[in-house]
């Protein structure tokens, strides 16, 4: 579950909580549990009156709530964050529905609620203080099944009615303005649905076009992970080779010993982000070239013994970019055009120099909640990288992220042993949900990556057994996510 503290990034100016935004690309399908009668604790008043202050556009008494109602750490968050967060939830839902409480305690409660926007369902989870005045001391939102009573009867869809519904459900988020990019649908490379929404730039009023170039954010992991798995076939390095064969001194001679090529693609390595103080204090045009943001990671220290544990990590695809320059004696940007954009068909995607003139790229935007009720949008072209690397922050388009998919998926890129390790989890890593530089839902047998950051909502999802592939460039922070989750349902509805 996404906690409203976990997302507060200064450097973002306490941007809100994006729900139900995951960090790697795919989410497993949360189980439907039971709904209970309210029982009457402080942890479920708290609830009702947080609902309460959601469905009610009174900004002085939002304010004032929080004030007198948020404690413990929690409370010492931003002003501004806690407010965000309540407006935000507001905007994406147009009001919530209270359907009942899953689980309570005098200290905690979850409720099951559904949006008015579109009818989707999440649980809200209220943590308050043991003792009196049992302030809130967090909060939690996450995606929900619908209750059994509350189900359809499964009916298998035929494409056009996938293409139908889908396109309905965008067309309401777009209209509510909060969702502006692109999507496709499509079974076996054919395009089923293929629509653009909003607009890539909003100074100019220029319209988002199916081939605008979306950011990518954390989904170049996936094209990182292929280049290796590229060197690992041609017998240039191998899954177990460790750090240290490539980069003795780094992050330590110790740590390199321990860190394998493996632990590196399945987040397993100990490292953590170099998304770090020095990032954000730093001029952006400082960080172009691997070697220039691999400074960054300069003094990291292990969190844990590479293997033992699964933290997501920024650094570790960053050292794999570095591995790739050094087996190939290329840059990373040119191993990867030539060796997997090209072959791949991929006209439109790059790590682009954002000083420079690149056409028909939409710009990121994210919206704020003034106190006073308004709103308004900011850009993120001083928030995020000028250029892109092997951890994110690249472009692409759905159109060329679909080829992406049918490279890989017919063996074009790698071999057809290696398409499998990169798209298996690796549970004897810690990693039961990540394979190499990919997400892995293993259940529903859907693999893909996301990528998220302020203005910054993209998603591609493979649908490994049926020939589905769902995909979705928003340029708006928290985008993707709710019509990643149609998209889901609507492509395994009946199976």
């Amino acid at each position: 579950m996404r906690k409203i503290s976990a997302v507060i990034n200064p450097a973002a100016r306490a941007v809100m909580l994006i729900v139900c935004l995951s960090a790697v690309a795919v989410a497993q399908q949360p189980q439907a549990q039971p709904v209970s009668a309210p029982a009457e604790t402080p942890a479920t008043r708290r609830v009702a009156e947080l609902i309460k202050i959601i469905n009610t556009p009174d900004a002085a008494a939002t304010k004032s709530y929080v004030r007198e109602n948020y404690g413990g750490e929690f409370g010492k968050l931003p002003l501004s964050a806690h407010l965000n967060f309540i407006a935000y939830m507001r905007d994406q839902s147009r009001g919530i529905e209270f359907r009942g409480i899953r689980k309570s305690s005098a200290t905690d409660a979850t409720a099951l609620i559904r949006t008015n926007l579109t009818g989707a369902w999440h649980t809200l989870a209220v943590h308050v203080e043991a003792d009196a005045p049992y302030r809130i001391t967090d909060i939690d939102v996450d995606t929900a099944d619908a209750p059994d009573a509350e189900r359809a009867p499964a009916k298998k869809l035929t494409d056009a009615e996938r293409a139908r519904e889908l396109e309905a459900y965008v067309q309401k988020l777009a209209e509510a303005d909060v969702f502006s990019g692109a999507v496709l649908l499509a079974k076996d490379g054919k395009i089923l649905f293929e629509r653009a929404y909003g607009e890539a730039s909003k100074d100019f009023r220029i319209a988002n076009r199916v081939d605008t170039k979306f950011n990518l954010g954390s989904m170049n992991k996936m094209f990182t992970a292929v280049a290796i798995a590229q060197l690992a076939e041609r017998s240039k390095l191998s899954f177990e080779d460790s750090l240290s064969k490539f980069l003795p001194e780094f992050p330590n001679k110790e740590a390199a010993q321990k860190i394998k090529i493996k632990h590196l693609l399945t987040h397993t390595s100990g490292l953590g982000s170099y998304f770090n103080r020095k990032f954000m204090e730093s001029s952006r045009a400082r960080f172009r070239t691997v070697n220039e943001m691999m400074t960054l990671a300069e003094g990291e220290t292990l969190a844990f013994e590479p293997g033992t544990k699964w933290a997501y990590s920024n650094t570790g695809m960053l050292v794999l970019g570095a591995v790739i320059e050094k087996v190939t004696g290329q840059s990373y940007f040119d191993y990867v055009r030539e060796n997997i954009y090209k072959p791949a068909g991929m006209t439109n995607t790059d790590a682009y120099e954002l000083d420079l003139v690149t056409p028909n790229l939409a710009v990121g935007y994210q919206k704020e909640f003034n106190e006073d009720g308004t709103t308004r949008f900011r850009n993120n072209v001083f928030q995020h990288v000028i250029r892109g690397g092997p951890a994110g922050g690249g472009y692409s388009t759905v159109g060329d992220l679909l080829k992406f998919d049918t490279a890989l998926r017919a063996n074009k890129l790698v071999g057809a042993e290696y398409v499998k390790q990169l798209l298996s989890a690796k549970p004897e890593l810690n990693s039961p949900r990540y394979g190499y530089g990919f997400g892995v839902d293993t259940k529903n047998r859907i693999v893909g990556h996301s990528g998220g950051f302020s203005g910054i909502s993209s998603n591609l999802d493979m649908f490994l057994d049926s020939g589905y592939t769902a995909i979705v460039m928003s340029n708006y922070g928290g985008g993707s996510p709710p019509v990643s989750r149609k998209m889901q349902e609507l492509i395994l509805a009946g199976q």
